[in-house]
């Protein structure tokens, strides 16, 4: 039996050709008007403009102050926008539709989506290095280059492309245009919830939306990447599956070991018997009582058996001298 991790995969039935995106006129000019509105949030909260007012009004105005009721709901929906269980959720139904469709490409799409969110919206968050607004320490200050690391926001940016990723991966349009609507409401709330819990500014969240969808938009340059990658791992599980081939079929284990479908053959073997002949030799007249008796073993040629020790000469109980007789003494 097939014990490797891919023989699920090849009792499956062929999966209906998948379609791959590309980078179309479309997604190029919302590429382009999304990378002019991160430029922009940047710029606006650099300069100090009417963006970093609001921001400071939205502060100040404590929405879980006022609301209170709702506190405890939200403090368990934003765990949609933290990176670790919404990456656990998201890898196990795509390992799930690796499976069934026989192909790695959405474990390693989200693998791709993840690396570009740690690697741009970390190196932003320790560039500008902003404060909360629990932490700030000026009001009306931007809080930029003090040591912060909350612009953009993390929770906004991991939300939109964890649950994006299962849009850009849909095989039908009525399932992209449902989980596509889906993965914007889920984006969308987790952003506003950190506004309301006073995690993140409001810049931060529109900072955060802004860059997860250029992490989706940007995708199809990395299907080539992602399709080599395809290639080199099956690539390796054709050579393992050589190795095994070439291997002996039935290997002898250390120690002296056989495999069971030896023991079975040897075992029906000596079944049959050994095939002894007994000879005693005869006993002379001058020899006295003296007795011996040698067994031969007549050896069975087998291939595969471990090699048949002769018995030793069995010897007689008692002495070997003959007995002597007493005198007679007349009276």
């Amino acid at each position: 039996m097939r014990t490797d991790i891919f023989a699920r995969l090849d009792r499956e039935p062929e999966p209906p050709k998948i379609e791959i995106p590309r980078m179309s006129r479309t997604r190029l000019a919302l590429f382009g008007g999304t990378s002019a509105f991160y430029l922009a949030i940047v710029v606006a909260v650099l300069a100090s403009s009417w963006l970093v007012i609001i921001d400071w009004k939205v502060m100040l105005f404590r929405p879980y102050q006022q609301w209170p009721e709702v506190h405890a709901t939200l403090d368990y929906f934003v765990v949609l926008g933290q990176r670790g269980p919404t990456a656990v959720m998201v890898a196990a139904w795509l390992g799930w539709r690796s499976w069934r469709q026989h192909t790695l490409r959405p474990l390693l799409v989200l693998g791709a989506a993840l690396l570009l969110l740690n690697v741009t919206v970390g190196a932003v968050k320790l560039g500008l290095g902003r404060l909360g607004p629990h932490y700030a320490t000026q009001i009306g200050s931007t809080e930029m280059f003090a040591g912060g690391d909350i612009f953009p926001s993390g929770h906004t940016a991991n939300a939109v492309v964890t649950w994006g990723i299962l849009a850009y991966l849909a095989t039908t349009p009525r399932a992209r245009r449902v989980l596509s609507a889906l993965s914007a409401v889920v984006a969308l709330g987790v952003g506003l919830t950190t506004v309301y819990l006073g995690t993140h500014w409001l810049s931060d969240v529109l900072l955060g939306w802004a860059a997860g969808l250029l992490i989706l938009l940007s995708l199809p340059w990395c299907e080539p990447l992602i399709a080599r990658a395809e290639a080199v791992v099956f690539a390796a599980r054709e050579k393992l599956r050589a190795r095994r081939r070439r291997a002996p079929s039935v290997p002898v284990a250390a120690g002296g070991a056989w495999p069971a479908a030896h023991r079975q053959r040897l075992g029906g073997l000596a079944a049959e018997g050994p095939g002894e002949d007994a000879a005693r030799e005869p006993v002379g007249a001058s020899g006295g009582a003296r007795t011996a008796t040698r067994t031969t073993l007549a050896h069975h040629s087998r291939p595969h058996g471990p090699p048949r020790s002769e018995r030793s000469p069995v010897t007689p109980a008692g002495s070997r001298r003959p007995p002597r007789s007493r005198p007679v003494t007349g009276g």
